[in-house]
């Protein structure tokens, strides 16, 4: 199965064009969302319409911090006044009809455990300690996730492709067990200092993971934000920072 995965697009429209344009003639069996389809950006009603209307079948739809936030009006873990600020303002421009497909069709529970080709997923925007604001930290004990297979993450808005290996029972595998961890990286506001729009193509059957970058159009994605909005989210799309 060839799974996109798309992650914290954050309202970021041009950035989401470019990827749609890209998978038009790519087979594509199912389609992993992550969460933060909103916020920051000033395209959140029509990134969500865009999201609603493609016509993959959705296997996961996570609800992201930026979704929890707003939806259920607590900015109280944001890093900064900024972010909060930002927050309430997107609430402020939200449609109904974006309100209702954030409501109803994202997952409240902010995890999500399913199966492909016989294989367990977990699909969550943090951790598993910490399902909404975690981030991923391969140095750290991993053993929580060791009964996946595969586990499917976002939020730090940086790729990450990890295998991490655990002891069982298991001769046929030589009493190895392994867990593949996977972060597309943000459509809409990458942070590895690379500003391009990036997202994943995992095959579930041979295990390869395609991470692309793909340019857009930064200027013309800037030229709409709104003054409302702190500079810093729309000059931070330059430097992919």
């Amino acid at each position: 199965m060839k799974l996109l995965i798309l992650s914290d697009i954050h309202g970021n429209l041009t950035a989401l064009n470019e990827v749609i344009k890209y998978i038009k003639d790519i087979k594509i069996d199912a389609l992993a969302l992550l969460g933060d389809f909103i916020d920051y950006g000033p395209h959140s009603n029509e990134v969500v319409e865009i999201i609603s209307k493609l016509e993959l079948h959705v296997i996961c739809n996570i609800r992201g911090n930026h979704e929890r936030a707003i939806l259920n009006d607590d900015y109280s873990r944001f890093s900064s006044p900024r972010g909060a600020e930002s927050a309430k303002y997107t609430k402020s421009i939200l449609t109904e009809k974006t309100l209702e497909y954030l409501n109803t069709q994202t997952s409240p529970a902010g995890k999500i455990e399913f199966s492909i080709d016989g294989k367990r997923v977990l699909a969550l925007h943090g951790t598993i300690e910490d399902e909404y604001w975690g981030k991923f930290d391969c140095t750290k004990d991993l053993s929580a996730y060791s009964d996946f297979d595969i586990v499917l993450m976002g939020h730090s808005h940086r790729p990450v492709y990890y295998e991490a290996f655990y002891s069982c029972d298991n001769k046929a595998t030589r009493n190895q067990k392994k867990t593949i961890f996977i972060n597309p990286g943000s459509v809409g506001q990458p942070r590895n200092l690379n500003n391009n729009s990036q997202f994943a193509i995992f095959d579930t059957e041979t295990e390869a993971c395609d991470f692309i970058k793909l340019p857009y159009d930064i200027k013309k994605e800037q030229n709409d934000f709104s003054d409302k909005v702190d500079e810093f989210y729309k000059t931070r799309l330059e430097a992919g920072i």
